[in-house]
């Protein structure tokens, strides 16, 4: 294999890698926001500002990187005359030469075009002005996305190299090299349309599922996708104020400790209700639900449970199901998920331990 083939090879992974850097790119720091990272500033400070610099850095790169290559065939002397890489050798080449020429100049048309009258005719700007109300500008809206992102009370996933999802507390953003689509969350409309399993090796079953999720909103020209993996769906919709709609035919796979949930409330919904009149705070779990449960002996122990044997628990109701159906599964074996529903666990608070047939919902008088 000759050294212009081996170059050339060369060359182009690392441009791919450019443009789609892999883990191992990104941890080494080659990528284009590290380079030029004093010119970003910081994205958790002016997260708009920085996407909005990040944008145009990124069309100039990707639009030089055919001229760098050509230039570097001059510089390393695999060509005597620079001239003749424009108007020797084969069509094909020419072709290729002259739209290394003509890609940087209309990049420069573009970039000129987009930072105009204070960058109106950018992509990022134009979603951004969708949502200005009262005749305000663009930035008073990013103003808000950025005070909004520098909270903690927000979700960001990282759905591939190029793109990811952040949801604050009013807005859904998709993050991807030239612009950001973006909603309110007032507005917004997210339905799951279609699920993608992708196996992990051919060697055991496991795979790995993306989840293909559409939303639209009437401020919007047209709805985008944002695609997650469906191990990050439970922190997308604990973020966002609306439900996400999801079509009859996609079945998505949940995680272990959901689909326990799922069976923890259906197994407690059978069990005697506990009526009480007490005046109740919040559960002390998660602060935001109503207490649901109270622990109650209802079950039958026979003598085969060594001292182990459910007892009476004199705990008030202080805890919503979801805290208590976690407390229950962090409390078990993960290696016996089979003997999870027939184990028991201890409050905890008083320790007293309980079974799932001794987990009463509340019954408010």
């Amino acid at each position: 294999m000759s050294p212009l083939v081996i170059f050339t090879l060369f060359y182009l992974l690392i441009s791919c890698g450019i443009i789609y850097p892999p883990t191992e790119f990104i941890s080494a720091g080659f990528t284009v926001q590290n380079w030029f990272g004093s010119i970003l500033g910081s994205e958790s400070q002016q997260f708009i500002r920085y996407h909005l610099k990040k944008s145009i850095l990124n069309l100039i790169v990707y639009s030089c990187l055919p001229l760098i290559y050509i230039l570097l065939l001059f510089i390393l002397g695999y060509v005597d005359e620079l001239s003749s890489l424009f108007i020797g050798k084969t069509l094909y080449w020419r072709i290729f030469a002259g739209s290394s020429l003509a890609l940087p100049v209309l990049a420069l048309y573009e970039l000129k075009r987009w930072t105009d009258d204070n960058y109106r005719q950018h992509p990022l700007v134009k979603n951004l002005t969708r949502f200005s109300n009262n005749n305000n500008s663009w930035e008073a809206v990013a103003s808000e996305i950025e005070n909004e992102f520098r909270r903690i009370e927000k979700v960001c996933i990282s759905t591939n190299p190029l793109s990811k999802v952040v949801v604050t507390e009013n807005w859904i953003m998709k993050v991807t090299p030239l612009t950001i689509f973006l909603t309110h969350q007032s507005d917004a409309a997210l339905i799951v349309k279609s699920a993608t399993n992708y196996a992990l090796s051919h060697i055991n079953s496991k795979e790995t599922q993306y989840l293909n999720i559409e939303v639209k909103s009437d401020r919007i020209d047209a709805p985008f996708i944002i695609r997650i993996n469906a191990a990050d769906f439970k922190d997308l919709e604990d973020r966002l104020a609306r439900s996400i709609n999801i079509l009859p035919n996609v079945k998505f796979h949940k995680s272990i400790l959901e689909q326990f949930l799922d069976v923890f409330k259906d197994t407690i919904a059978k069990n005697p209700k506990y009526s009480t009149t007490m005046d109740l705070d919040q559960c002390i779990g998660c602060l935001q639900a109503r207490p649901a449960v109270k622990l109650q002996k209802q079950c039958e122990d026979s003598d085969n449970h060594h001292g182990n044997n459910c007892t009476s628990c004199f705990c008030k109701p202080m805890w919503c199901v979801e805290c208590m159906g976690k407390w229950f599964v962090s409390r078990q074996d993960a290696e016996q998920r089979n003997q999870w529903l027939s184990s028991k666990c201890t409050c905890p608070l008083c320790r007293a331990t309980f079974c799932l047939l001794d987990v009463c919902l509340l019954e408010e008088d």
